[in-house]
């Protein structure tokens, strides 16, 4: 008899996020229905503005849905309060952002532990040990002792994914992880987040850049904080640069 399959990593159904601005409501995302399952590289793609990085805030337990069900690795995110997030957060989720958020006055083994040392029961042995293993899967061992200003943007950014992978989370989040570097320094990082995908590990990753997203194995498209499908997205993107032609000609010749 075959057993059930595993719960998705993430699994959202309706879920909404409004911002209240004065008196205005904003409403960043709407009816969002998707799963991510283990082993899976999933991309947010759209334009600025629609949404992704609110989704993926949501995804990290950063932030809470206005409305809509959140689970994470089959547990319920509802009624949780910030401790207890954290340390969800803190057990099963990696963070990779475009500004790789490392801490100067700390070398690179010190800021890949930094996340560790909020782990209940681990020794600090076993933190040099996870560091030192995370900065090796990334290529940095080697880097271990000096500080990030002595790193270019590219070894910063792979710092910033061994320290993500230290923890061995059960997704890893990566927000516009290129958004910062030049196109070689883009690839490089790419690549090694390919590498880590081949190697079994869990990825979404939001882009702006279609030659990153195609790495995925699925691309989850939002406009104007709804999932659309690809050929709406198509559509919809043409009639807005048809009808950012049409205002400049207009402007143009009165």
């Amino acid at each position: 008899m075959q057993s059930a399959p595993a719960p998705p990593v993430i699994e959202m159904r309706g879920i909404g996020k409004v911002f209240d601005i004065g008196a205005m409501e904003v409403h960043v995302l709407c009816d969002i229905h998707l799963d991510i399952r283990r082993g899976e590289f999933v991309s947010i793609a759209g334009p600025s503005g629609c949404g992704k990085t609110t989704l993926l805030s949501l995804m990290g337990a950063l932030d809470i849905p206005t409305y809509g069900t959140f689970r994470l690795k089959g547990q319920s995110m509802a009624g949780l309060g910030r401790r207890a997030r954290a340390r969800l957060r803190n057990q099963h989720i990696g963070f990779v952002f475009q500004a790789f958020n490392l801490i100067g006055d700390m070398t690179v083994a010190e800021n890949v532990e930094l996340p560790l040392a909020f782990r209940d029961g681990m020794s600090r042995r076993e933190r040099a040990d996870r560091a030192a293993s995370a900065l090796a899967d990334v290529g940095m061992a080697h880097r271990m002792r000096h500080y990030p200003d002595q790193l270019s943007g590219g070894q910063q950014q792979r710092v910033a994914v061994a320290r993500a992978l230290a923890g061995e989370p059960s997704i890893l989040l990566a927000d516009e992880p290129t958004g910062n570097l030049d196109l070689r320094n883009g690839e490089t990082v790419m690549a090694l987040l390919s590498r880590l995908h081949a190697s079994g590990r869990t990825i979404c990753m939001v882009t702006h850049d279609e030659r990153f997203s195609s790495v995925a194995d699925r691309t989850i498209r939002l406009l104007d904080g709804c999932v659309i499908d690809e050929t709406t997205f198509r559509q919809r993107q043409h009639e807005a640069e048809a009808g950012l032609d049409e205002r400049r000609s207009t402007e143009s010749f009165p």
